[in-house]
């Protein structure tokens, strides 16, 4: 837990747990996470921001005419939640899983979750999930930030290398982010090419946020967005030009179609099986996807593509020969 994450979570179970209004000069005291030393307009900036990030996690944070401050349990925690030991214990069992996952990106949030339903951040329980299978901590941290941009619509500005090695400034508006098969996906807004685009966030460097007018967002997301429209198969993200591809599902394995395919394209019916007509970017990665989903399936066209997939076998043969 960062030194900010677990100021904010003592702040929250410390008005959770005080009865009445307590004065900042206590909080400022009685609190671990403010320095010490600290001059008094260094620290009110500081606890102006801390309450600001926990408002915005659903904690109603009061100030009364005398200048204190106090937590609106009525309009904090969930009402009429009643868990049994057993049903705490999977809860809380559930979230360690994720609070162990450097590459989950809302820990924070899932921290201050825990704290509204039962009253503490977190457990100590040896479980972690893994939903990032690459630099998943640098993943993680660029995620979070992205997440907030996109939440509160700032643009965000970072250095991006492509499938071909170039890298390149982009400041982009955040409309959403995905998941999808080890990777997390920005979708939004290229300034400079003025159209949406999906970014992966693994190929991401020097993320930062606008921070220039903070409580004013810099855009509007458009009415009619929905980032599932924009999640593809691996070979669809890259640089390239798009291009048609026809896989062949042989007979014996054309009921797998419809699960592997994922809606994606059109699948129509072949002389031997099914045939499968999509769109793609990236020649190695569809070589590749073939290649995993099979046995069974095998790349009609284009006919280079098709060659990339047989010099890969002939490798591997080679290889194990």
């Amino acid at each position: 837990m960062t030194e900010a994450v677990e100021r904010l979570v003592n702040v929250a179970l410390f008005l959770a747990a005080t009865r009445g209004p307590v004065s900042a000069e206590r909080i400022r005291t009685e609190i671990a996470g403010y320095p010490e030393g600290q001059d008094e307009v260094a620290f009110l900036r500081m606890f102006e921001r801390d309450k600001d990030d926990l408002r915005a996690m659903g904690l109603a944070i009061e100030s009364t005419p005398e200048g204190k401050y106090r937590l609106d349990a009525g309009r904090t925690f969930v009402a009429g939640l009643d868990l049994s030991v057993d049903e705490e214990a999977v809860l809380r069992a559930a979230a360690a899983v994720f609070l162990g996952d450097p590459s989950f990106p809302f820990t924070t949030n899932l921290r201050y979750a825990l704290v509204k339903v039962s009253g503490a951040p977190d457990a100590e329980i040896p479980a972690a999930a893994h939903l990032a299978d690459e630099h998943p901590e640098t993943q993680g941290a660029t995620v979070a930030t992205l997440t907030s941009a996109s939440s509160t619509r700032k643009r965000v500005t970072f250095d991006y290398t492509n499938a071909a090695g170039r890298t390149a400034t982009h400041t982009v508006e955040p409309y959403g982010l995905f998941l999808h098969a080890g990777r997390w996906y920005l979708v939004g807004r290229d300034i400079a090419r003025n159209e949406v685009r999906v970014y992966a966030a693994a190929r991401m460097e020097n993320v930062t946020a606008n921070t220039s007018r903070p409580r004013t967002p810099d855009f509007e997301r458009p009415l009619d967005f929905v980032v599932a429209e924009y999640i593809g198969l691996p070979f669809q993200y890259g640089p390239g030009e798009t291009f048609d591809a026809v896989v062949r599902f042989a007979p014996s394995v054309a009921w797998r179609a419809p699960t592997l395919t994922g809606g994606a394209g059109e699948i129509r019916p072949g002389e031997d099986g099914l045939l499968w007509h999509i769109t793609a970017r990236d020649a190695v990665r569809l070589a590749r996807w073939v290649v995993a989903s099979g046995p069974g399936l095998s790349l009609e066209s284009p006919a280079e593509v098709a060659e990339l997939v047989s010099s890969g076998l002939a490798g591997v043969v080679n290889l194990h020969a």
